[in-house]
Order: C-alpha cells, then structure tokens, then sequence
C-alpha cells in the first residue's frame, strides 16, 4: 500500500505509486489498483493480477493528478474478486474519495448489518467498504471528523491510505498492528506513505519516520499535518511481519527486517546442537534466518533449493490447492549439494505444513542423507484476526500435532521450532503482537479464535 503528493501540481503521482507498488508486490498477489487524484476528481484502475500484469502497456500519460494513492492485495477478508480489488472510491457529500487498507476487522460483521441497517448499498465483500462508508457518513464537519469517528468506531487492524480534494492522508490503528511510513521525495518535491521503506528506496525517497499508533497524517500544499490520536495507544507490531511478511531489507518501525531474521537463526542454533553438513534455507524469507543459523553454528551454508524468481509466494496464495500447485514449480533442487548430505533446512514458520512436506520430500527425492528442519519462529496455534491468513486453527499443524508428530508428517529427521523465550530476546521490549503463538490477543477477537 502506498500514496504519493507531488508539490508540483503539474506532476504525475500516478506512474510513482506503479514504481512502488512494484517494491511492495510480496505483500499481496491477487490484484492491483491505483487511483489517481486530479484536482479532486479521481480516475480508478485496478484489475486481479500483479501490478505489472494490470498495468502492463500503461504510459501514465493520460492518467494525470499531483496525488496518488495504490494497493496489491493479499485478501484475508472478502472473496477475490476485482470488484473488491482496491482502492474503493466513491463519491460522498466531503466531494470524491479513494481508499485503500491493509489488515483485518474484528467487528466487519456487526459494522456492516449497521451500516446495511441505515440504508447503506454495498458493492464488495471486503471489510474496507465499510471503513469507506464510515467516514464518508460521519464525515459531515469535515474529513477529519469523518476519519476520527469512524477509527472509534472500527476494531482491528488496519492502515490507510486516503486521498481528497487536495489531500493524501495516512491512518494507523491504536494498536499499530501493520506498518505505515512517512517519506520525503528527493527530486519530485512532496512526500510519500507506505507500507515499508523498501517503498521509499524505490522512489528514491528519504526515510521521515514511522507513523505513530491511532496517529493521522494529513499532507497538502502546507506540508505534513499531525493529528495526535484521541486515546492511549500502545503498540503491538504484527511479529509476523518481521518473521514472513515484510521484505528483508525495510525497516519496520526501527527495526531492520534482515537482523531480526538473522538473530533468530542465530538463538535457534544455540538452542539445539545438530550434526550436519550444511545449513539450507527455504527462500526467500528463510535465509537470513539460515545465514544466522550457519555463523552461530559453525556448520557452513549452501544453497539447494532455486527458487523460480518468476512464482510469487506461496503461503499468500488465496487457497490450498493452488499452494500446493505452486510449490510443484517454485523450487528446484540442486542435487549436487544435497546428495549424500546431512542438511539443516531452515523455514521461517511452520503454518500447515503441507508446503514443508512437499520440500522435504524433493530433497529427499534429491538423496538427502539426513533432514533437520528448524523452523525461525516458534508454533503458530493461533487463528490471526488482523490481516495474516493463518486460517481456523484446525488447519493450524501445531494446533492439531506435538512437534513429534509434525516431524514424523514432515518425513524429517528431527525438528526444531525457535523457543518463545529466544523470541522474546530478540524482539526487546514488549512492543509485539505475537497472538498467533501465544495466544493472547489485544483486543477481544470472534470466539472461534479463542476455541
């Protein structure tokens, strides 16, 4: 997700977004879109696929505004298709708005029959609409108040990225779930919100700061204007942005992305002592972790699986069979590395299951002598409510198996999880949400999540 403000009105935010978007496709496969803001008019283009595939053949000529707001989508709410692509636009008594959002809401049901209730039409399934109709409705004393309102309203996570009339708004939850930061275009003149600075470098933006929790950012001709958040926040980072799901060279709220996987895979070596050959990691998101596993245990790193560069990933895939589908073309092994060998394989986390399994079977198939699997982070028995697809946790493998088990389902020789204690040393101070392991939510989330 990001939004770009050119100073110069003569600019075009739009082909900006499309560069940054590009740094931002592994946070979501299924569909892309941008609005375009022209003097208060927006002109909206989305469609499933990537972002090269949806704009592919566009100059950006004739989709003109100094303002810009875009979005890749990894659906965790609402069905897949383009009618719920983002951004929504729509057209309210504040003039003509676009929205896009990232994370999930706790209370999309209740928000939605209330909604419903008093008259509203809605045109997608996805919990963003709602959001959208929130502040367009509560909006009569100004954009605001309409943001204000509806953010007391909403429960769960959420980040957003707004634009009307002559604005760029960024909005982040009480909590800080997901990320959102604050950039400053070099050459361009104007500024930039994004879900990750990997989007900045992109653009070749200079890093501001991060967006507080409950903050909002207005950005218009006057500059960046800071709305302080009307309650006590404190924040709760998603951890498994920092274990899967950003990419490994942003900074994510002062944290490098890179270093956190790394020193994991450094605790998960000292934790457990394996005999082995050669450290391997499951790509992408797994080799920090292994190339920290490899210095901390002295057992050298190599490279046996090749990630087909042109597959997206896999755990973002909307459904489990074209998971499984995808793994069968995603990675190749390099047998020569592998035949004969003792291998530690490390994973970034163990969610079903199943893609693992199919892994060690190729290297197996490879003529591995012996499989040890470490997973960088500890078991996910916990349903996420906030924007990562860990789904019911029936179909959570550590929910339903003891790590015996697992390993036995996996077909490895053994298998290590990072402790919650190493966990904790590496994130500091309790600034995480880490619901999914643990259990402990910070808001009250739908009982399935507590079964």
């Amino acid at each position: 997700m990001i939004g770009v403000y050119c100073n110069d009105e003569s600019k075009n935010a739009a082909h900006l977004v499309y560069y940054g978007l590009y740094a931002l496709q592994h946070r979501g496969q299924e569909s892309a879109g941008i609005a375009a803001n022209c003097n208060g008019k927006m002109d909206l283009r989305k469609g499933l696929g990537l972002a090269g595939e949806v704009f592919r053949g566009e100059t950006f000529a004739n989709f003109p505004g100094n303002i810009a707001i875009g979005h890749v989508r990894y659906s965790t709410a609402g069905d897949g298709s383009s009618r719920s692509a983002q951004p929504l636009a729509a057209t309210c008594r504040l003039g003509e708005i676009a929205l896009a959002h990232n994370g999930n809401l706790v209370n999309a049901e209740s928000l939605r029959e209330m909604l419903t209730d008093e008259g509203v039409i809605f045109h997608t399934t996805t919990d963003s609409e709602s959001i959208l109709n929130l502040i367009c409705q509560h909006g009569t004393r100004g954009i605001e108040s309409g943001i204000k309102n509806a953010m007391s309203l909403i429960k769960g996570a959420y980040v957003l990225v707004i634009t009307i009339s002559d604005k760029l708004i960024g909005v982040r939850d009480f909590y800080g779930l997901h990320p959102l930061c604050l950039g400053k275009l070099a050459d361009e003149g104007g500024y930039v919100l994004a879900s990750e600075t990997c989007a900045l470098e992109a653009l070749d933006a200079e890093f501001v700061r991060d967006v507080k929790p409950g903050e909002i950012v207005i950005i218009d001709k006057e500059g960046v204007h800071s709305i302080e958040p009307s309650r006590w926040c404190k924040k709760n980072l998603c951890v498994f942005e920092l274990v899967y799901f950003a990419r490994p060279d942003s900074i994510v709220d002062g944290v490098s992305v890179y270093e956190f996987r790394r020193k994991c895979g450094m605790l998960l070596a000292r934790q457990k002592k394996i005999e082995a050959d050669v450290v391997m990691a499951v790509p992408d998101s797994g080799i920090p972790a292994a190339i920290g596993y490899a210095e901390a245990s002295g057992i050298p790193y190599g490279e046996g699986l090749i990630k087909n560069k042109y597959m997206g990933r896999t755990f973002i895939l909307p459904v489990q069979e074209m998971r499984d589908d995808a793994v069968r073309i995603k990675l190749a092994t390099i047998k020569r590395n592998i035949e004969e060998k003792r291998l530690v394989i490390i994973d970034d986390s163990i969610v079903r299951g199943t893609t693992l399994r199919r892994i060690v079977k190729h290297l197996r198939d490879a003529g591995a002598k012996e499989i040890h699997v470490c997973a960088a982070s500890p078991e996910v028995k916990f349903s996420c409510y906030f924007g990562i697809d860990t789904p019911h946790r029936e179909k959570l493998i550590a929910n339903q198996k003891s790590p015996e088990e697992i390993c036995e389902y996996l077909g490895a020789d053994s298998l290590t999880y990072l402790s919650e204690e190493s966990l904790r040393e590496v994130c500091g101070e309790d600034l995480y949400c880490k619901a999914c392991f643990d259990g402990n939510y910070p808001m009250e989330v739908p009982i399935e999540g507590l079964a």
